[in-house]
């Protein structure tokens, strides 16, 4: 589980110069061995980069101009499907006040229900994220709070020993993994199911990625990490491929950290080249 500082109330620090989106990555594919018909191609310049959750200190600057406290919370979270709406939901009614500072807010002021999400267009259809409060999320903390700045799901999961994956939104505890999925069809007409594992850049937020005012996979300041990604987010990529697909992929990243790899993300570089300066 990668763990942000939530305690932390610090402002923006100048940033570093983002690398550029295309860069060399290496690759690795490999077999689920428990079912051989899902492949895993794994961007392992990404894995194996030193990106690390750095929200909640000077280095995040935030993804919209003046509201670095927000991190990446600003927009709120798109839900992937009822099973992801349920859970959050869920979640939510075990927070307490010392987890969520908008947890009045939350709550409908007649009935008391729950009122975290709100209908909003994504791709062109409707579609459900959860509602946003003075311009961010409803989840978020605000600066000053004395439960600590920062998502109050990931508050309770770190005060329970929950996984983020049990109670955060899909999109909030994948970040910034990226997953796609697609049916290919092999020249011998077998079907499988191809599981491509890469890094969230920019990109990954559509036309309007561009215009984020920061993006912390691309920035030197956020490749400070202690471990690699594969570590840190062990729990994230056990949900996002399986268990015995991680494995696989676990042992094939230690023998490349061994090996070196050849393709390093610039990011990764530059923070190392900083740090030896």
């Amino acid at each position: 589980m990668h763990q942000p500082n939530t305690s932390a109330n610090a402002a923006p620090l100048p940033p570093a110069a983002e690398v550029e989106p295309d860069f060399p990555r290496e690759w690795i594919e490999l077999t689920d061995p428990g079912n051989p018909e899902h492949v895993i191609a794994a961007d392992l310049t990404w894995l194996l980069s030193r990106w690390t959750c750095v929200f909640g200190t000077p280095s995040c600057q935030g993804i919209i101009e003046g509201r670095g406290a927000d991190g990446c919370c600003s927009h709120g979270a798109f839900l992937a499907d009822d099973e992801d709406r349920d859970r959050v939901a869920a979640a939510a009614r075990h927070l307490t006040e010392d987890d969520w500072e908008l947890m009045a807010e939350a709550h409908h002021p007649g009935s008391g229900e729950l009122d975290i999400y709100e209908l909003d267009e994504l791709d062109g259809e409707e579609a459900l994220r959860t509602r946003r409060h003075d311009g961010a999320c409803i989840f978020l903390n605000r600066p000053g709070f004395a439960g600590g700045v920062g998502c109050a799901l990931h508050h309770m999961a770190l005060r329970t020993g929950e996984e983020l994956v049990a109670v955060k939104p899909d999109v909030c505890w994948q970040l910034p993994i990226r997953r796609t999925q697609e049916w290919v069809e092999r020249p011998d007409g077998e079907q499988i199911l191809r599981t491509t594992i890469t890094e969230y850049d920019r990109r990954g937020w559509g036309p309007g990625g561009a215009d984020l005012t920061w993006w912390c996979t691309s920035s030197p300041d956020a490749h400070i990490g202690s471990e690699a990604v594969w570590r840190s987010m062990s729990a994230e990529l056990r949900a996002l491929i399986g268990d015995d697909a991680y494995e696989a992929l676990a042992t094939m990243c230690r023998r490349r950290e061994g090996l070196g790899l050849i393709a390093v993300h610039p990011a990764t570089a530059r923070a190392g080249e900083a740090a030896d300066s």
